[in-house]
């Protein structure tokens, strides 16, 4: 992209970063308008080369998205025409500041950005129009498609409705023979729910005195284990005592012999001093 050569020390700030912004807009339009030549500021239409096709346009476009697509490009156009317009006027700014009457010149190129501006916006104005009208169409067609489908499955919807009804009646028949069956039957059920209650009252007062046997068969288990502790404990204190006892009479018993033998040893000793002095 070639740009002119400008002097940005001769330009105010503002109208620097004007001439910056349209510089940029000039970029994109470049980069737009490799696929298209350039646009021509009196029509919205676009112009392509004769040996050119567009690339995304299919063999058989149904009519409503074509539509659709042509707003679209028209809306590309307008967009496009702004950002020349806009660069344009950034480019008239700075060549204005090097003519002797300086705002004589920003007048006119304002004045003839504002006049571009202003075509656009008619064309804007002309496109959201259209775009309007055909929403509102295709809103109108769509109130007319569903008024038609409805006005066709109006039988069937008729006969779903007497149908609904027919079985709506059919239940609450069938409720009502139930309610009286109910009512019927209401006496049985009672005496079946007191023969129901006593079974149940009995089975409780079954389990209770099982419960109540279980607590006292268990208390009594642990007397009987008690007891038995304690018959236990008894038993082995009377072996201690006996086996005391016994020790305490083998003791005397082994101290008596041992006494006798004592005296009997002494008896002897006795005889043989007798035998002696008899000699």
């Amino acid at each position: 992209m070639h740009l002119p050569n400008f002097r940005l020390s001769n330009v105010p700030v503002a109208a620097a970063l004007s001439l910056l912004c349209a510089a940029g807009a000039f970029a994109s339009q470049q980069a737009l308008a490799q696929t298209a030549r350039p646009i021509d500021p009196g029509t919205s239409v676009t112009a392509r080369p004769l040996d050119t096709a567009p690339s995304d346009a299919p063999a058989a476009q149904n009519p409503d998205d074509a539509l659709k697509a042509e707003f679209v490009q028209r809306q590309k156009v307008l967009d496009r025409r702004t950002e020349e317009n806009n660069y344009s006027y950034g480019v008239k700014q700075h060549d204005c500041y090097s003519k002797f009457f300086v705002n004589h010149c920003l007048d006119n190129a304002r004045n003839e950005m504002r006049e571009v501006r202003q075509q656009i916006r008619q064309q804007q104005l002309a496109l959201d129009d259209e775009q309007r009208a055909e929403r509102a169409k295709q809103r109108d067609e769509q109130t007319a498609i569903k008024r038609a489908q409805y006005e066709a499955e109006a039988p069937q919807r008729a006969a779903n409705e007497k149908a609904s009804q027919q079985s709506y009646e059919d239940k609450q028949r069938q409720n009502a023979l139930a309610a009286a069956q109910r009512d019927a039957e209401a006496p049985q059920r009672a005496a079946n729910q007191a023969a129901y209650d006593r079974k149940q009252a009995d089975y409780q007062k079954k389990l209770d005195d099982a419960r109540a046997r279980g607590v006292q068969d268990a208390q009594e288990r642990e007397q009987k284990a008690q007891r038995y502790e304690q018959k236990q404990q008894e038993a082995a204190q009377h072996r201690a005592e006996v086996d005391a006892r016994q020790k305490e009479a083998a003791r005397k018993a082994q101290e008596k012999a041992q006494q006798q033998e004592q005296e009997r040893q002494e008896q002897l000793k006795l005889q043989q001093q007798q035998q002696q002095q008899g000699k």
